[in-house]
């Protein structure tokens, strides 16, 4: 927490000065207030025990990040001391010095001093779109609305706690892939880099006619010690063009699309949009939110231009007084169990419960299908490698073995 100097002129009109500890300027002149000092000037003071060089400066701010896992326990101990009975303010302040990264710490202290100065906790978490979705807010408004902000903040911190693990599971799956193809990348380089040309040189001494395979392997350690530039321009070029064209308007839909239709990958990608959004639908009108509204809000979970675009237009639909399940069967993407349970649901009037059932099946799945996915993963890649070895290891001996039978 930065400190500041300070001059003021008390309730006796007589002119005092200090050094005080605020999270901002506005803090600084709240507190000051209670105190009965009017503030007349304020600078950034020196660090507690030290000079001028030793002014606080945080540089860390500029590269930390919140995540979910932060978000999840955050929200999680609010929600705990709003159930218990405790003030809203009291609360937000008791988390705050729970709260140990820096950056969480300073906007949970922004946020306890809108709300002290009349501002509603929506208002105050909306000022903060880098750090919570427009998810939070609108239940969290939501909630106020209603006057049940215990139980909306004790659903809010199920549903990111229930977000974050499944990016922790696919991340964990991610892992193993990712670290075999670094090793691996880095085994064969070495090999053509390093081993192959000398290997190389004992067979141009002898003058014989190489195998094909012998002759390919030393074509390609050959490219990659003379023009390693030109595969590093043309990989950085390859992937400079492919991002440029992904962020583009219709590269986005394009890509968005193939991702769907990838074999295995594409249903996975597809179960994992559905889960996202089931669970933030059933969550958002389990809150309070209006249907249109969290729908509004639920597209931008999908991360798929192709299902945001349907789901927008399912969005038009209710609004013209259809109903949801409609059109979302109609494009074909969505699978016809959520569409059969959404129309139940509304049937009924419990669609959030009906979407909570299909979120809990479609989590199951993902994670059978990326145990599944993992599993396979492993043998296929070390298969990949050994097959790899394998044959610069017949490249080379091929050679050798036609030398003994000339000796011979």
């Amino acid at each position: 927490m930065p400190s500041y100097e300070y001059k003021g002129l008390n309730k006796a009109g007589k002119e005092v000065s200090g050094v005080r500890d605020a999270d901002n300027e506005k803090s600084l002149r709240t507190l000051l207030k209670r105190e009965g000092i009017f503030l007349t000037s304020v600078g950034k003071g020196a660090k507690k025990g030290g000079g001028l060089l030793s002014s606080e400066v945080d540089f860390a701010q500029y590269f930390e990040r919140v995540n979910g896992t932060d978000l999840a326990i955050f929200t999680r101990q609010l929600a705990t001391l709003t159930k218990a009975g405790i003030p809203l303010v009291e609360s937000i302040g008791a988390v705050a010095d729970q709260v140990e990264k820096p950056k969480l710490r300073r906007i949970v202290g922004q946020i306890k001093q809108d709300v002290t100065e009349g501002s509603s906790l929506a208002a105050a978490v909306a000022r903060h779109p880098t750090v919570f979705s427009p998810i939070f807010s609108n239940m969290i408004r939501a909630g106020e609305a209603s006057g049940t902000l215990d139980r909306v903040l004790l659903q809010l911190a199920e549903f990111t706690e229930a977000n974050n693990k499944l990016k922790n599971k696919l991340s964990s799956a991610m892992m193993y892939p990712v670290l075999m193809v670094g090793i691996g990348g880095l085994i064969l380089t070495g090999l053509f880099v390093y081993v192959i040309p000398q290997i190389t040189q004992i067979f141009e001494d002898t003058g014989q006619e190489l195998p094909v395979l012998t002759r390919i392997i030393i074509a390609i350690s050959h490219g990659m010690r003379d023009y390693w530039w030109l595969a590093m321009l043309l990989a950085g070029g390859t992937v400079y063009g492919f991002r440029r064209w992904k962020n583009s308007p219709k590269g986005a839909v394009s890509w968005d699309r193939r991702k769907l239709g990838f074999p295995v990958f594409g249903s996975l990608l597809l179960m994992i949009a559905v889960s996202r959004f089931t669970k933030t639908l059933a969550t958002l009108l389990r809150s309070g939110v209006p249907l249109l509204t969290a729908l509004e809000i639920t597209k931008n979970v999908l991360e798929n231009h192709v299902l945001t675009a349907i789901v927008e237009e399912a969005r038009v639909s209710v609004k013209e007084g259809s109903n949801l399940a409609e059109p979302l069967k109609r494009s074909g993407r969505f699978p016809p169990l959520v569409t059969t349970m959404m129309a139940i649901g509304e049937r009924s009037g419990a669609l959030e419960e009906m979407l909570g059932v299909v979120s809990d099946a479609y989590e199951t799945q993902v994670d059978n299908r990326i145990s599944t996915l993992t599993s396979l993963l492993e043998p296929l890649m070390i298969l990949g490698m050994g097959i790899v070895i394998a044959l610069i290891v017949f490249a080379v001996l091929m050679p050798i073995l036609q030398l003994n039978e000339f000796v011979q």
